[in-house]
């Protein structure tokens, strides 16, 4: 059995992510990159490991990810989620601490779309009384 994966797909905004888990020392991938490279700021990388931290197996899995869609934020969230989900699929019992941190929640808010006769979601056209 050296083929041992366990996958979670994770969405955010217009964004998704196909997450494996390989056993390994920690490496994280994302499309085909070098996490470091691809998360450039600090607080999106703490974001991506959060779920790792929490459930301490940092060490324990090399991370293969394909995000596509949307930008970094919101990339960097589907990630997390598909993380979660993953962790969750190697040992149901990490499923506590994960729900407890609010790890496993879909984040759902996406942009409203735009609608007729208005300037955008909402906003409307300056009103001119003559």
């Amino acid at each position: 059995m050296p083929n041992i994966e366990y996958y979670g797909t994770g969405r955010r905004k217009t964004s998704t992510a196909r997450v494996f888990l390989r056993p390994g020392t920690g490496t994280i991938t994302v499309n085909h990159r070098e996490f470091d490279n691809f998360f450039r700021t600090d607080a999106l990388r703490t974001q991506v490991r959060r779920p790792l931290l929490v459930t301490e197996t940092g060490e324990k899995f090399d991370i293969l990810a394909t995000v596509a869609g949307g930008g970094v934020n919101g990339q960097a969230g589907a990630i997390r989620l598909g993380i979660s989900r993953a962790l969750v699929e190697f040992n149901t019992e990490l499923r506590k601490q994960l729900k407890k941190d609010g790890l496993l929640t879909s984040d759902s808010r996406i942009k409203e779309r735009k609608k007729y006769g208005l300037a955008g979601a909402r906003k409307r056209f300056q009103f001119s009384k003559r």
